[in-house]
């Protein structure tokens, strides 16, 4: 199947919309390390953000596929959606688990881009990719949760007016398990900031708007506990299992962008009287990549079809991540590879969309974790860790 073959008016909007934020408009963000909010207000005003919400709040009620054809055109045009891309993975635990008046509540609004759910609060200094770790805790008191913690590579919580928060309500050697007695609660910003949560932007080799966020006391309303008290990491579990899918859909967007632009530059190159794409070892790496990423991005469909169908996901999702970010990792080093010294100037764009694609080898999982699950919970192999 190829890409033109799903959702084809939506991708076609999409780059029509990427058309008027071209290599310029990137490249201004990126010296300015500012947050790109006309790019991101025009894919909300569109409502390409709000795909996965149904229709009864205010979205289009489509599946992930949808948002894989988003997201994936996105970055095929040389754009960026790491700036919005939470607004559509934090819809797995807002949707699936967050009672009908938190619904009724938000979702009209975030559909509208009146309110922006950006942030997705769970990574922690002292646990990294292990989530079962996290300290970060909320005491009951009265009709308040009382939160105390850190959070780090937090990204956009400066843009967010509302984060979906994973923190413990039972303390980890008092649970019966150590995934158990963690819940998610909804936090607005707007009221957090300054009365009990403090943000500390990190600066990057790439401009990712990633903070570092500290709760001191912060006090968050108990109905905006999400689903049941210490279940929250089941809950979150969709929330991430969107994420890897969605993210590896935009690993396949970089992967072509990268192959589009060698492949073109490969015809029109001359170098000793020829185009320099007619050289083996110019031609045939791009080719690889070809390969790589058409294969990975069979892998992100299989998994978005699991996620949209209700079934298990959570080893596909990491594969498909992994397969993804490893053939745009590839696609990447060949396009610098054949511009040669082009590769490297601003006004191309590849060294920014290298830098950008370099990330999804770490995150939101690190490779080596997502072969630590497969050996461990697929091949049945000795847990490594």
């Amino acid at each position: 199947m190829s890409d033109a073959e799903t959702f084809p008016e939506i991708r076609e909007a999409v780059r029509r919309l990427c058309a008027g934020f071209p290599g310029e408009y990137w490249r201004e963000k990126d010296r300015e390390r500012a947050y790109p909010a006309e790019f991101v207000r025009a894919l909300t005003e569109s409502g390409f953000l709000s795909v996965l919400i149904p229709e009864a709040y205010g979205g289009s009620g489509l599946g992930l596929g949808a948002a894989i054809a988003v997201l994936e055109e996105v970055h095929r045009s040389g754009c960026n959606g790491g700036a919005s891309h939470a607004q559509m993975y934090t819809m797995g635990t807002l949707l699936k688990h967050g009672s009908e008046a938190q619904k009724q509540a938000y979702l009209p609004k975030i559909a509208s881009g009146e309110l922006r759910l950006q942030a997705f609060g769970v990574t922690e200094p002292g646990a990294g990719t292990d989530t079962t770790r996290i300290t970060t805790f909320a005491r009951r008191d009265g009709d308040h949760y009382v939160v105390r913690g850190q959070k780090i590579w937090i990204s956009r919580a400066e843009h967010s007016d509302l984060m979906v928060l994973l923190c413990r309500t039972t303390a980890r050697e008092d649970a019966a398990r150590p995934s158990d007695g963690m819940s998610v609660l909804l936090v607005d910003m707007r009221q957090a900031v300054g009365n009990g949560l403090t943000i500390r932007p990190i600066r990057t080799m790439l401009n990712h708007a990633t903070t570092e966020l500290f709760f001191d006391d912060l006090r968050v309303p108990v109905e905006n506990l999400i689903g049941k008290e210490g279940q929250g990491f089941r809950y979150i579990l969709d929330g991430m299992n969107a994420e890897r899918i969605l993210i590896a859909a935009e690993c396949i967007g970089d992967a072509r962008f990268f192959i589009d632009r060698a492949s073109a530059y490969a015809r029109e190159r001359e170098v000793f009287g020829r185009p320099i794409g007619q050289n083996q070892g110019v031609q045939f790496p791009i080719a690889r990549a070809h390969v790589q990423t058409s294969a990975a991005d069979l892998m992100v469909r299989h998994a978005a079809d699991l996620f949209d169908d209700g079934q298990p996901c959570g080893t596909e999702a990491n594969m498909a991540k992994m397969l993804a970010s490893e053939a745009s990792w590839f696609a990447a080093d060949t396009c610098v590879q054949v511009h040669g010294g082009f590769g490297f100037a601003e006004e191309y764009d590849i060294e920014r969309k290298f830098r950008e694609t370099r990330l999804y080898q770490v995150a939101p999982i690190s490779t080596n974790l997502i072969l630590s699950h497969v050996g461990n919970h697929v091949l049945g192999l000795p847990k490594s860790f």
